[in-house]
């Protein structure tokens, strides 16, 4: 076949492959950004709603990120033997399975099943994360931040819409005969679908696949294009600080429809606070990405710590206007962009291709089992400090992310230290 030939990994075969790599990712992070941003919003609600418990409610937002630690490593795994299309494709055939059990168990009033349900959404939120990598495999230096901050961008579409959505979702579920609040999961179940079509057509040649047999080629070359040296102190750098933006992102954004209810605010206004906050997570990751490819990686994870400490200010001193939490969240979401596009590209970077993937797997692990554990927690610390004391306690982690950052850069060769 003609991919198997040199000329298939030469320098505009592997370039054009790219482009349509980024495109195609691109389009499949607007399907499930509206599917994601859909059940987002109405989470805690509905674990509420159905546990009898608002103390329970930030158990739905923990389910997901658990769902997803659970299926990021056998996803990145199965990635590496069989590719991204497959991975990609599986991840979202699971959520919609999820997505479809969440109507059901609010119609039986099922707590255990809800969450179950969530968890399985976390494939979802796997696969959807699992993307921003494989627009990654085939970038070079020079553009491995855009590429990847150009599909996390593409979330923006699907993920504002999808909290807004949640009138006509009611509506059409409403006349569907649907369980209270469940109708947006209609919105979900279409997304999901298209999203599963779209990687099983589309996505070819399959990115990683290709990156691995242009590293294999470029053993032989003297001026690698893909192929990274491997330094593992920096790529656990960039695990610590994406896991630690993640956490306290969730922690927070967890608790807000909570809050804004308990002072009154209506679902479309909850739906407006956290498609704005969305907005922020994945609006301007194009702006981070290329920061991260012109001023450097860990300058770019120190704008996001800037960002996260406004966010987590406001939050605190402005918890009883819901104009200053709206424009905390957008902080939040900004912040996030930042710290988690450029730890992304270090982390890819970082990382032979021999350990990248087992590298990323494990990243999207422990960020969706710190988000967890945050989500969970949070509601404990709402009912205990109130909101404004949450946002500073999860503050820790931001100040541990600026003390470690040092590990974050990488050796100097001994030649150049002895010289300097």
């Amino acid at each position: 076949m003609a991919d198997t030939t040199d000329a298939a990994l030469g320098p505009d075969r592997i370039a054009s492959a790219q482009r349509r790599t980024v495109w195609v990712l691109s389009l499949g992070q607007i399907l499930g950004g509206l599917a994601f941003g859909a059940t987002l919003s109405l989470g805690a609600v509905l674990a509420a709603e159905v546990s009898g418990d608002e103390a329970f409610a930030g158990l739905a937002t923990a389910a997901i990120t658990l769902g997803t630690a659970a299926f990021a490593v056998p996803m990145a795994a199965f990635a590496r033997r069989r590719g991204r299309r497959p991975a990609l494709s599986t991840g979202m055939a699971v959520a919609l399975i999820g997505v479809v059990m969440v109507v059901f168990a609010v119609s039986l009033a099922s707590f255990p099943l809800l969450l179950t349900s969530f968890g399985l959404i976390g494939a979802g939120q796997a696969a959807n994360l699992q993307t921003r990598f494989a627009a990654a495999d085939l970038a070079t230096d020079a553009t491995r931040g855009r590429d990847l901050s150009l599909v996390v961008w593409a979330t923006t579409i699907g993920a504002v819409l999808g909290p807004n959505l949640t009138g006509p979702g009611e509506a059409l579920g409403q006349a569907a005969g649907m369980p209270p609040l469940t109708g947006p999961y209609l919105i979900a179940v279409v997304a999901q679908l298209l999203a599963i079509a779209l990687y099983l057509i589309a996505l070819r040649p399959d990115p990683l696949k290709l990156a691995q047999r242009v590293v294999a080629s470029e053993a032989r070359s003297s001026e690698p294009r893909i192929a990274k040296a491997d330094q593992p102190r920096v790529a656990r750098y960039a695990i610590f600080a994406v896991a630690a933006a993640h956490g306290v992102m969730v922690s927070v954004m967890a608790m807000t429809p909570v809050h804004l209810l308990h002072h009154g605010a209506s679902l479309s206004i909850i739906g407006l606070t956290i498609s704005l906050h969305v907005a922020g997570m994945f609006a301007l990751s194009p702006v981070f990405g290329i920061l991260a490819d012109r001023v450097g990686r860990i300058p770019t994870i120190m704008i996001g710590q800037v960002l996260l400490v406004a966010a987590l200010v406001t939050a605190s001193f402005g918890a009883e206007s819901t104009t200053s939490v709206t424009v905390a969240l957008v902080l939040l979401g900004l912040g996030w962009s930042a710290t988690t596009v450029s730890g992304s590209t270090l982390l890819t970077e970082a990382s032979s291709e021999a350990q990248r993937t087992r590298r990323q797997g494990l990243s999207d692990l422990v960020m969706s089992l710190v988000g967890a554990t945050g989500a969970i927690l949070a509601g404990l610390v709402l009912s205990w400090i109130g909101y404004g004391g949450l946002a500073l306690v999860v503050g820790v982690a931001v100040i541990a992310t600026v003390l470690l950052a040092p590990f974050g850069r990488a050796p100097r060769p001994v030649a150049d230290a002895v010289g300097g």
